[in-house]
């Protein structure tokens, strides 16, 4: 599976975007997906991910309640809802997956994700 994220851009502080991860392929259902951020000069973050069925989701605790992670599989297509975000949520965004089902205590790793997509980058001003 080829992976596209976009719907980074310049945001204010408090203010809010959506990124959006469009799938090729026509198994989009079959995998689990997630959301990684790296931040200039650190490592990479896990943020969000969720299971095959849409309903088992994860987060990092400082994006909860803030964040919301969703998929469509009509449109081969996850999404990262963010809300009052912070200076500090300032990273490249990326998106991964993973074919079949994950436990919930390995999708904040990122080395079970074999496919990847390009960064978009999210900058937030104070």
């Amino acid at each position: 599976v080829q992976l596209q994220a976009s719907g980074g851009g310049l945001v204010q502080a408090g203010g809010s975007l959506r990124l959006s991860c469009v799938a090729s392929g026509r198994t989009f259902s079959e995998y689990a997906l997630a959301w990684f951020r790296q931040a200039p000069g650190k490592e990479r973050e896990f943020v969000s991910a969720l299971d095959l069925n849409g309903i088992t989701k994860k987060y990092l605790d400082s994006v909860k309640g803030r964040f919301t992670i969703s998929r469509d599989n009509a449109k081969n297509t996850m999404y990262l809802h963010m809300n009052s975000l912070k200076p500090e949520d300032t990273a490249n965004y990326f998106c991964a997956a993973r074919n079949g089902r994950i436990i919930l205590s390995a999708m904040s790793r990122a080395d079970v994700y074999p496919y990847w997509g390009q960064g978009t980058l999210v900058t937030v001003s104070s």
